[in-house]
């Protein structure tokens, strides 16, 4: 579980949201040319059969390099897959990816009474569509994008922003749980001013 302990990508999984909408997908698994340790397949469902034919890490990390491109990236609980990408990026000598940005902590922001901050709990308690599968890439990156969409509609409906930029998603991470009506408030006011957020 982190790459500082030689542990290494098995699976890649993302969408490309463009006006609120999925238009493109990513996915992949990866040869990690190991035996998968018995927690992560029975986390992930993934065995060592599933990797054999499995492309190897360098072909597969290039593929999402330039599936990214220069756009932000979302994840939930962003930090996590944030160590390992920039560890697989390095190991091709790849340059780092765009802004990276923590749907989990936005919605901690947004949603503090929900009963916890996990993806599938977040899904239920918005009565977001489910893909009924966690832990693999591209149905935690499917059902990532739709919370992210919910978390910009949410501030659409309640702030009145006429738009919701990535940067102001990225900077809400920062701002401690009180102070968020306020900083959302100012937010769209600068914003309905014409001075962006």
């Amino acid at each position: 579980m982190s790459p500082q302990q030689g542990d290494t990508v098995i699976e890649v999984g993302a969408v490309r949201l463009e006006g609120g909408r999925i238009v493109a997908h990513f996915e992949s698994l990866i040869n990690p040319e190991i035996l998968l340790d018995p927690f992560i397949s029975d986390l992930t469902g993934i065995s060592d059969q599933m990797l054999a034919d499995a492309p190897g890490a360098r072909q597969v990390i290039n593929d999402f390099h330039e599936f990214a491109g220069s756009s932000p990236l979302v994840a939930h609980n962003a930090s996590f897959d944030k160590r390992f990408l920039e560890a697989e990026f390095e190991r091709y000598s790849l340059p780092a990816t765009a802004q990276v940005g923590c749907s989990m902590l936005v919605a901690r922001r947004l949603f503090p009474d929900a009963p916890n901050h996990k993806l599938g709990t977040l899904i239920s308690y918005l009565e977001l569509p489910t893909a009924h599968r966690f832990h693999r890439a591209l149905a935690d990156a499917s059902m990532t994008a739709v919370l992210w969409r919910r978390l910009e509609q949410e501030l659409i409906n309640c702030y009145g922003f006429s738009e919701v930029p990535f940067n102001l998603l990225h900077r809400l991470e920062q701002v401690s749980v009180r102070r968020v009506p306020e900083f959302l408030r100012n937010s769209a006011k600068k914003q309905q001013e014409g001075r962006g957020c």
